[in-house]
C-alpha cells in the first residue's frame, strides 16, 4: 500500500534574528544552552564554540587538539557536555570550566554522534566504525558495544526511556535503520523505506514515534510499536543532514543540503511557512527550550537563530505553540497500516 506523500508549496522568505560568525569551517552542531542567554556550537575546525544569543557576540572558545568536532550533546543537568571528533575519541567537558575531564577510547575512526540518557549516567556514540558505545560516564568504560552491521554510524540515540538504540548510516543493503535492546545490544527491529544513505532521527518524548531524514530528500515517521512506517514529507531538493522536534512535540524541524531549514506540523505532517534560507548546506538545528526559538548550523561557517514564534504566529498556527500530551497528535492516525 503506497503511503501518503506531503509536498511543500514555498510561499514567502524569512530572515533571521541573529547570525553567529567566528567558525573558520563548516558548523556541524548547535545546542540551547541553561538560562536561554547562550547556545553552543561544534565546528570542523576543531573549535567548540559559546555564544551570546541576543547580540551574537562570540564568549568563548573551547578546544582540545586539532581533531574536527561533528557532534556535541548537553547532559539533561546541564553540568556536563560530550562530544565526537574525528580522532575516534569521546571527550567529556566541564561546563563551568570549559575544560575536558575525560577522554574516552575505543571508537577506531570518526565519532559522528553523541548523546546521554535520561539518567546522565550513560553516553552513547556512533561512529564511522560501524559501531555504537554505550559508556559509564563515571569510569569511562564502554558497557555496551554493538557492532551494527552498517558502512558508518552517523547517529546513534537512546529512546526517551533509554530502553532502545537507534541507529541509522551507510548500508548497500535496505537495512539502514537499526533499533536494539540498550541492555543486551540485541537486534530489535529493521526500519525499511529510505532509498538511501539516512543521517539523522528524532524520538517524540512519549517514545511513540521515530522520525527519519535522508540522502533521499524524504523525512520518515515510524511507529514505534509496530515499526511500521506512518508517513514520507517530501519538499527539500538534497539530502537532509539534521531534524529536531519542539519540546512540545508539535513542530519539526529539518536541515538539508538544498540550503533551506524547514519546519512541519506534526499534527498533520504539513510544513509550516516558506523554508528558512541560508547561503550553503545546512548541518543541524535544535529548538530553545521554551521551542520559540530555532538554532541552525550552517556550511558558509556559520550560526543562524529564527523567531519560530513569529513565524508561527504569522502562518495563524498558534496553537503549535501551546504545549499538549503529543499522543492526542494525529500523526498516529496517518498510518494506513494501522
Amino acid at each position: 500500500m503506497s503511503l501518503p506523500a506531503i509536498v511543500t508549496e514555498d510561499t514567502r522568505p524569512t530572515k533571521p534574528c541573529q547570525k553567529f560568525e567566528g567558525h573558520t569551517n563548516w558548523v556541524k552542531g548547535v545546542i540551547h544552552l541553561p538560562g536561554g542567554q547562550q547556545i553552543m556550537t561544534c565546528s570542523s575546525n576543531g573549535s567548540l564554540g559559546v555564544w551570546n544569543l541576543q547580540t551574537g557576540k562570540h564568549i568563548a572558545n573551547w578546544q582540545d587538539g586539532e581533531s574536527r568536532v561533528s557532534s556535541i550533546a548537553l547532559s539533561v543537568d546541564g553540568k556536563k557536555l560530550v562530544s565526537g571528533s574525528s580522532d575516534g575519541d569521546v571527550r567529556l567537558w566541564n561546563m563551568e570550566t570549559g575544560k575536558v575531564l575525560a577522554k574516552w577510547t575505543g571508537h577506531t575512526a570518526f565519532v559522528w554522534s553523541v548523546c546521554w540518557n535520561g539518567d546522565d549516567d550513560r553516553a552513547l556514540s556512533g561512529s564511522w566504525d560501524g559501531t555504537a558505545r554505550v559508556w559509564d560516564v563515571e569510569t569511562g568504560n564502554t558497557i555496551l558495544q554493538i557492532n551494527t552491521g552498517l558502512k558508518i554510524v552517523y547517529t546513534a540515540t537512546f529512546s526517551p526511556d533509554s530502553t532502545l538504540i537507534a541507529t541509522h548510516g551507510s548500508s548497500s543493503e535496505d537495512e539502514r535503520i537499526k533499533i536494539w535492546d540498550a541492555n543486551t545490544g540485541k537486534l530489535v527491529a529493521i526500519l525499511k523505506g529510505h532509498t538511501n544513505d539516512v543521517f539523522c532521527l528524532a524520538w517524540t518524548a512519549d517514545g511513540r514515534t521515530l522520525i527519519s531524514g535522508s540522502y533521499d530528500k524524504t523525512i520518515r515517521t515510524w511507529n514505534t510499536s509496530t515499526w511500521q512506517q506512518l508517513t514520507v514529507l517530501t519538499g527539500h531538493t538534497q539530502a537532509i543532514y539534521g531534524i529536531a522536534i519542539s519540546p512540545n512535540g508539535r513542530i519539526l524541524a529539518s536541515a538539508s543540503y538544498d540550503h533551506t531549514a524547514r519546519l512541519w506540523n506534526l499534527e498533520n505532517g504539513q510544513p509550516i511557512d516558506s523554508p528558512l534560507q541560508h547561503q550553503k548546506g545546512v548541518t543541524c538545528v535544535s529548538f530553545s527550550t521554551d521551542g520559540t526559538l530555532l538554532a541552525t548550523g550552517c556550511g558558509d561557517n556559520n550560526a543562524y537563530t529564527w523567531d519560530i514564534s513569529a513565524i508561527i504566529q504569522e502562518a495563524g498556527l498558534n496553537e503549535l505553540l501551546v504545549s499538549c500530551s503529543f499522543s492526542s497528535l494525529s500523526i498516529y492516525q496517518l498510518n494506513p497500516l494501522s
